[in-house]
């Protein structure tokens, strides 16, 4: 009997066992992270040999559909590349949901005021693709935090931004060192394209040097860093972990180098870049965080060949992110209110993730969050924690899709709209959630 309750994978031929799996996973009846049968098991079941079922699975790996990891096994990807049914985390009704990232909404601009504010003109073709105001003051921002002076676009969110500069650069089969634990909808970004992940250990200020140069001298010809506010960690860089990158990627200039500054002016610490010195770099700044997530934008820059490259692209496809978006991000920034708005968010978003990681600490509770919306708390029991902080009344996000490598075991906590009272509380009952049980024999 195979691990696959609710589906019945059907196939004589790898083409056919490629063929099902999507099909299941379209209807919403194979899930992310539902483990597969083993090879020979499968292959059993099916009637066919290993070797077919092997082919299969390849497949289905270069798709990004599934994942094989040592001693896991296989088990569908997290976000594997098939649109289908699947709902999101389920939150029981009183549930306190933790797990999704979200902003707090309260400390969102108005976008009801900046619309009434805004002009709408009708756009026609053949127009700028970037509002030129917008990249102007794109510009300045990017200037400010020091990342190196270059061609600016718009782009419809970060990762839109770093899968076209990846297109750009790198084909099927090349290798992306990426941090782990990192951004699990990053992994399923590179997956789908059949780029293989080169995992990169972190600690609180991100990236390890020594780490990141095993994963270039292991082939990889680009690196994703996240300078702030890492997710699922908190990680930042400071001043000399980037001048340490720099140097340790100074051996290897023809490595693309993508910077994605998510959180942004929210994330709670400065912005250090590895990206200075670089021939090949782009850098995303989203507005998603600091000005809501419907607004599907972020800004773009980097090397003029790399910006080239994204703009023909874009051009060959979408044309443009829409200016009616522009607009209402330009209007936004425009606002001499948005600035201490942001501050505002900022110190907020600080204050709660230090209350709970404080609340934590006063309970022998080890959690990490320097900067960002999460905090990440180790545990020993994943599945076991989730439960029995669901009895609690509390949903957080499970750690395994965030993981690559042999990394402990871990809970993400979303602090967006954590009271100090609602922390404490949390704090609470994870230190209860991880204590150990006493084993008693029963006849």
């Amino acid at each position: 009997m195979t691990e696959l309750t609710q589906y019945t994978i059907r196939a004589r031929s790898a083409s056919e066992l490629v063929q099902s799996v999507e099909a299941g996973l379209a209807r919403g009846e194979l899930t992310p992270g539902q483990r597969l049968p083993s090879v020979r098991a499968l292959a059993s079941e099916l009637g066919v040999s290993p070797v077919t079922v092997a082919a299969g699975l390849a497949e289905l790996r270069r798709r990004g559909v599934v994942v094989t990891e040592p001693r896991r096994g296989t088990r569908i990807g997290s976000g594997p590349p098939i649109g289908s049914l699947r709902a999101p985390l389920p939150v029981p009704p009183g549930a306190r949901d933790l797990s999704r990232g979200n902003p707090d909404p309260t400390l969102l601009p108005d976008l009801h005021a900046a619309l009434a504010r805004m002009p709408a003109p009708h756009r026609l073709y053949g127009e700028r693709p970037t509002l030129p105001q917008l990249e102007t003051l794109a510009r300045e921002q990017l200037l400010a935090d020091r990342i190196p002076a270059g061609p600016v676009c718009v782009v419809s969110g970060a990762l839109d931004g770093i899968e076209r500069v990846l297109q750009a650069h790198l084909r099927p089969g090349d290798r992306v060192a990426v941090e782990s634990p990192g951004y699990a909808a990053l992994y399923d970004l590179l997956r789908a394209p059949g780029l293989v992940l080169e995992p990169v250990a972190i600690d609180e200020r991100g990236m390890l040097p020594g780490s990141l140069l095993s994963a270039v001298e292991r082939g990889a010809s680009a690196v994703v860093i996240t300078p702030r506010g890492q997710n699922p960690t908190g990680a930042a860089l400071d001043e000399a972990r980037a001048r340490q990158l720099r140097d340790a990627l100074a051996v290897t200039p023809r490595v693309l180098v993508i910077e994605d500054d998510h959180l942004g002016a929210v994330a709670g610490t400065d912005l250090h870049s590895a990206i200075p010195g670089r021939s090949r770099w782009a850098a995303t700044r989203s507005v998603a965080k600091a000005l809501g997530p419907d607004l599907r934008l972020a800004v773009l820059t980097g090397d003029e060949q790399t910006v080239a490259r994204v703009q023909g692209r874009q051009q060959c496809g979408p044309g443009w992110v829409s200016h009616l978006l522009q607009s209402v991000v330009l209007e936004l920034w425009r606002d001499p209110a948005l600035e201490a708005r942001i501050a505002a968010a900022r110190a907020t978003y600080s204050a709660r993730r230090e209350s709970l990681l404080a609340a934590l600490a006063r309970r022998g509770v080890a959690a990490y969050g320097r900067s960002g919306l999460n905090v990440w708390v180790p545990v020993r029991d994943e599945a076991g924690v989730m439960g029995a902080l669901l009895a609690r009344g509390w949903v957080v996000a499970p750690g395994a899709p965030y993981r690559l490598g042999p990394e402990p075991s871990a809970v993400r906590v979303t602090i967006a709209t954590l009271t100090e009272d609602e922390g404490e509380q949390l704090a609470e009952d994870l230190q209860a959630a991880l204590a150990p049980h006493a084993w008693a024999r029963s006849g």
